[in-house]
């Protein structure tokens, strides 16, 4: 089923859930990184820069259970672990990717927003 095929409020909902999923600053920090390619968990982490273990911990798990990340163990000792986006966390990567950049070209014109109107509310 197609969103267009739902209820409007059940295409609503649709579209919330997945947008809190991946609309975080984590996830979309977390799929941008591995768009780059499998990583390791501290690799990840280091790249990601000021995520926790915890919080990197439990982005991972959301995205592998949404189906937009793999987590592929290997049999060696110490064991190996690496997690790469699947074909569906590649599609997010595009919209993602352009989030990304329209965020980084737009932050001063939004930040001289928001002072001209905090400005005015004083």
């Amino acid at each position: 089923m197609t969103l267009s095929n739902l209820h409007e409020t059940d295409a609503c909902r649709a579209v919330s859930d997945i947008l809190s999923r991946i609309g975080d600053k984590w996830t979309v920090l977390v799929v941008e990184t591995l768009g780059d390619g499998s990583m390791r968990f501290n690799e990840l982490r280091r790249m990601v820069g000021s995520i926790s273990q915890k919080m990197l911990t439990t982005t991972l798990r959301n995205l592998e259970r949404d189906g937009l990340v793999t987590r592929t163990v290997y049999a060696t000792i110490p064991p190996r672990v690496e997690y790469e986006l699947t074909d569906l966390g590649r599609e997010l990567l595009v919209p993602v990717r352009a989030l990304g950049l329209w965020a980084r070209d737009n932050i001063e014109r939004i930040n001289g927003a928001r002072m001209r109107f905090d400005t005015q509310r004083a």
